[in-house]
């Protein structure tokens, strides 16, 4: 991965491929047109203070994501000047949003494919925006080539490796804070973009068994406890959700849990996650032109896996569980059937009337599992609805929850670390559609308003006064179009950093 260090030099002396600067859109009737943002103070005056009105002539505008190549000026060491826009400039002693700054750097990672070294001379104003521009490099600059044939010796977009380091100028290398705040942007966005990789990564070589393996690589590397409950042991602990769906498959289910614990720590926050490796839709067969994209039915688990891993490497103070529910939906002979009734992990009987609802019936035994530890809060993260992505769309997850507070609380850190979310009701008369004349409850309810009905769902499956939230990642988990900001096409990694800033705010004491 693209290699981050902060450095005080001038731009115009240091030896890069490229100097990554900001642009913004004037607003007030002083500042009108283009404006060279703060960081790149060294590199307008090497244009004699032209520089906005050179980069006007060439059709900058200053809009967010909006990237202009120009030559550098005479007596610099770096060839290429990329000037990214920030859309429009801040109030009058507001600072550059971080997700602006994000996205930003984002751009001009993505953008520096084959480049081994750039200088990003963007707005630094704090530890904060340092954290900001290297998620945004670091994501930006993500490549999955791994079944390309240039990608064999390196990781590399359209035969290009993808940018080697990025130097965040104006960041302290000696300042705590900033030194901090780069450790924390590495971390969290490897382990993120692991999740991407597994995302991407085609169901043939992504089975539940190899998916837990992986499981078990990380957890060595990083000091984890973990425990692999395969199909045998799912039996004899009578996990039926888990065993019903992924009972079509030649690709035997797992129940995976991951524990990260610390010496001071007197909270608990477990992570459940979805993690169909491959979802057909079984018996009740999905339409042609949906199981194309399918392989991104484990992004949950992905996500959880990546959270529980970062909270070990940044050593936060709180006490992870994650649960990663894997198994592979197929149709067979003994796959479940609509008109199937499974006795669940807790007990519960599930009638199984649409077998392509089938993530809430492992969550449902991975959630009961996770509550019998008793932690202060549950958070399930799914790829969940369709219904979901009608509602909010294909860059917003929905937030459900027993406690308004605390789904507050997620849509909140979902918002601060720059992931689109909305809190959703679970409206207690779509219950009712649930019931069924042969269990204690069916798989399906009303059609309207089924993403709620999916958290309705789930919700029977949570312990008692235990707190939890429900993310339904189906439209963000994964890119069907063309990368944006620092989203690339395919596996975005969807709700990790919300996940790690609950597990942050929980370690600070500022989540309850």
């Amino acid at each position: 991965m693209t290699a981050l260090t902060l450095s005080t030099s001038a731009a115009p002396g240091l030896r890069a491929d490229a100097i990554v600067i900001g642009v913004a859109k004037g607003t007030g009737s002083k500042s009108a047109g283009l404006v060279v943002a703060p960081g790149a103070e060294a590199v307008d005056k090497a244009y004699d203070g032209k520089l906005a009105a050179v980069l006007e002539t060439l059709g900058a505008s200053g809009a967010e994501g909006e990237l202009t190549k120009l030559p550098a000026p005479a007596g610099f060491k770096a060839p290429l000047v990329i000037a990214v826009g920030l859309g429009a400039v801040p109030a009058e002693d507001a600072d550059y949003d971080a997700e602006v700054l994000r996205k930003a750097a984002g751009v001009a990672g993505r953008a520096l494919t084959g480049a081994k070294k750039a200088a990003f001379a963007l707005p630094v104003q704090d530890a904060a925006a340092v954290g900001a521009l290297g998620e945004g490099v670091l994501l930006g600059a993500y490549s999955f080539d791994t079944y390309k044939d240039n990608g064999k010796d390196a990781k590399a977009r359209n035969g290009k490796a993808p940018l080697a380091e990025a130097v965040l100028l104006g960041g302290k290398p000696r300042d705590a804070a900033h030194k901090a705040a780069v450790a924390r942007a590495t971390a969290v966005s490897e382990e993120l973009n692991r999740a991407r990789d597994l995302v991407n990564t085609p169901p043939n070589d992504l089975t539940p068994a190899i998916f837990a393996g992986i499981a078990q690589n990380a957890a060595k590397e990083h000091g984890l406890k973990i425990q692999v409950l395969d199909d045998k042991a799912l039996t004899k602990g009578g996990y039926g959700g888990i065993l019903g769906v992924g009972g079509g498959s030649a690709a035997t289910p797992r129940l995976v849990k991951l524990s990260y614990t610390h010496s001071k720590a007197d909270k608990h926050l477990a992570f459940v996650g979805k993690g169909i490796t491959y979802d057909s839709g079984g018996i009740s067969l999905k339409p042609a032109g949906h199981n194309e994209t399918m392989k991104c039915d484990m992004s949950g688990a992905a996500a959880v896996l990546a959270a529980v891993v970062s909270a070990a490497r940044l050593g936060l103070e709180v006490n992870v569980t994650g649960w990663l529910a894997l198994a592979e939906n197929m149709p067979s002979g003994s796959a479940v059937r609509p008109g199937d009734v499974l006795r669940m992990y807790s007990g519960k009987t599930v009638e199984v009337l649409n077998t392509d609802a089938e993530g809430r019936l492992v969550l449902a035994d991975a959630l009961w599992a996770a509550s019998a530890e008793k932690p202060d809060a549950i958070v399930d993260v799914a790829t969940l609805t369709g219904a979901m992505m009608l509602a909010l769309g294909s860059r917003t997850f929905g937030v459900m929850g027993n406690d308004d507070a605390f789904r507050t609380a997620v849509h909140e850190a979902a918002e601060e670390v720059g992931e689109p979310a909305w809190p959703m009701p679970l409206p207690e008369h779509l219950r009712k559609g649930m019931d069924s004349a042969t269990a204690d409850i069916a798989n399906m309810g009303e059609r309207m308003g089924g993403g709620l009905v999916a958290g309705l769902f789930l919700r029977e499956f949570v312990g008692e006064g235990i707190t939890w939230a429900h993310l339904d990642i189906a439209g963000p988990a994964f890119n069907e179009g063309g990368p944006f900001g620092y989203t690339p096409k395919g596996g975005t990694g969807s709700a990790v950093r919300t996940l790690v800033r609950l597990a942050e705010l929980t370690a600070a004491g500022d989540l309850g």
